[in-house]
């Protein structure tokens, strides 16, 4: 999906599923290359020479530059499932002078075919969907939601062609939160009134 372009280039935004099929090198001066591509990368539209501007972060949810390929490479082996790409195609970017920005929100993102076939939970407090290859009920109690942290017992079984959760699930922990931070202030106003 192209975001801009430019007289000089453009900026590509894609999400790629691992195997991610690509590599990558260090661009002299600073800034991390593509190398090679095959599999989901170039499925997803990455081509050799394309420069990385960002890659998704390990932790968090935001998008880091990619000045340093070592560091770079370490992110992107961070992430379980799929790695979110900002690549400049023809334009030369000076990498250094990027900040950290926000993530696109994966709240209702559309999953991709292979996503969908391994989709089987979804957190409850912020809408992650697991499809990792391991099966969920196969993950340890301790395990928590990549994106917000959430316990395990915060998913709910996921329909991947309504996107929903299978027969609703609990509330989000935020809402559960706000009723009782509500009817805590109406106590107080009922008690203080009358006093």
């Amino acid at each position: 999906q192209v975001e801009a372009k430019t007289a000089a280039g453009k900026t590509i935004e894609v999400e790629v599923d691992k195997p991610l099929g690509l590599s990558l090198g260090q661009k002299p001066g600073g800034g991390v290359i593509i190398t090679a591509v095959e599999g989901n990368a170039a499925r997803a539209g990455l081509k050799v020479g394309d420069q990385v501007l960002y890659t998704s972060s390990f932790f968090g949810d935001e998008l880091w530059p990619a000045d340093k390929l070592g560091f770079t490479k370490t992110a992107i082996q961070a992430k379980p499932e799929s790695v979110y790409f900002v690549v400049s195609r023809g334009a030369d970017v000076d990498v250094k002078r990027l900040p950290k920005r926000p993530a696109p929100p994966r709240f209702g993102r559309k999953l991709t075919e292979a996503q969908k076939a391994r989709a089987t939970h979804i957190c409850l407090d912020c809408g992650y969907v697991y499809t990792l290859s391991k099966p969920f009920e196969e993950q340890p109690d301790g395990f928590l939601c990549p994106q917000c942290r959430a316990p395990k017992k915060r998913f709910s079984k996921y329909d991947p062609e309504t996107g929903r959760a299978v027969g609703g699930g609990a509330l989000p922990i935020s809402v559960i939160l706000g009723v009782l931070a509500g009817a805590l202030a109406v106590g107080g106003l009922v008690v203080y009134g009358l006093q």
